[in-house]
């Protein structure tokens, strides 16, 4: 099919951002499959991602910087293109410049965290994202807690799970598993304070059971104080196989006002791989776990304990967990969610 629409897309990240790379980025193939040229326009350069993850903070700079080049990239997309904003055009901007910046423009908004959070404390930002969603054409959000806020001020909306390449877990998950017993996590610095908070369970859970645990993210993490494991940098092209070679998948949170709202995408990984996992019982995590089925919800320490320990003593049920995951991967892909995508955006104008 020729090129004939355009869609600009203005993300957070460029691909290296995880957020952007998974909402956006993943679709390229989809869009242009379907006649559409996307054009993407990130906030932060990659330059202020490699200095945050590398510790050396967020760059002063990086802000201003932002502003301009997206002032530029907005002025030049013509006024008849759709616009796809991963939750908002200018960070930290009161809501009537940015919605200036947007009259008379068709625009979409996409969220896959309860961002309103992070304004709570700004008074004359809290009610911005409220706003926007008001007068946007259409709301994408990545679970539940996303949906019953926002269908509240905006009728046009949709649910889209952070969605998997299936065919590349598919494909990974045909090797051998390792050899010692390996629970997985797998995030970026952004999260890794879940994991960090949640040592003490798990040194009382490797008390009980013998197992590796293997964190993907970033080698330089090493392994927590207490709990066999080691960790490797993230790769697109090794993490599927990394899962599908671990047993089991974990996703510790907190009962916090932000976590409720994360989308679960640990989880649609876990099962892409093929793989059994247990999450803390909060937020979308209970949406994609079907307790004792694909894996089991944790409320307790003392249930992650008893939980692995199940899992852990019971091949077969850990396979038949796994396929489970896999089965109800199928409703997570790319493939089943960007034809959902394209036609919320362009509806029969294709």
């Amino acid at each position: 099919m020729s090129i004939e629409k355009q869609l600009a897309i203005f993300c957070r990240y460029g691909e290296k951002g995880a957020s952007s790379r998974v909402r956006f980025f993943r679709y390229r193939p989809f869009f242009e499959r379907a006649g559409i040229t996307p054009l993407y326009h990130s906030f932060f350069d990659d330059a202020y991602l490699q200095q945050l993850y590398s510790g050396g903070g967020r760059s002063a700079a990086a802000l201003p910087r932002g502003f301009f080049r997206r002032l530029r990239e907005l002025r030049q997309t013509p006024p008849d293109t759709p616009l796809l904003i991963e939750y908002e055009l200018f960070p930290l901007l009161w809501e009537w410049c940015e919605l200036l910046f947007l009259k008379n423009r068709k625009f979409f908004l996409n969220f896959d965290d309860p961002v309103w959070e992070k304004y709570a404390k700004i008074p004359t930002l809290r009610s911005k994202y409220d706003s926007l969603v008001s007068r946007a054409a259409g709301v994408i959000v990545a679970n539940d807690l996303l949906f019953d806020r926002f269908s509240k001020l905006n009728p046009r909306i949709i649910k889209i799970p952070t969605a998997i390449d299936l065919d590349r877990y598919t494909a990974a998950g045909s090797g051998e598993k390792f050899k010692k017993f390996t629970i997985v996590w797998i995030g970026s610095p952004a999260t890794f304070h879940y994991l960090n908070s949640f040592q003490r369970v798990l040194r009382e859970m490797s008390a009980h059971c013998d197992f590796e645990l293997l964190i993907i993210g970033k080698k330089s993490w090493g392994a927590l104080p207490g709990i066999p494991g080691y960790s490797v940098d993230w790769s697109e092209e090794t993490e599927a196989e990394l899962l599908s070679k671990a047993h089991l998948g974990i996703m510790p949170l907190p009962e916090e006002s932000f976590a409720k709202g994360k989308s679960a995408y640990k989880l649609i990984q876990y099962g892409g791989a093929g793989i059994p996992a247990l999450a803390s019982a909060v937020g979308e995590n209970c949406q994609i776990i079907e307790d004792g089925k694909n894996g089991f919800l944790c409320r307790t320490p003392e249930e992650w304990t008893q939980k692995l320990l199940t899992i852990f003593h019971n091949a077969d049920l850990r396979k038949e967990m796994g396929k489970a995951g896999f089965q109800k991967a199928q409703e997570w892909s790319l493939a089943a969610n960007a034809p959902k995508l394209i036609e919320f955006i362009f509806g029969g104008a294709l």
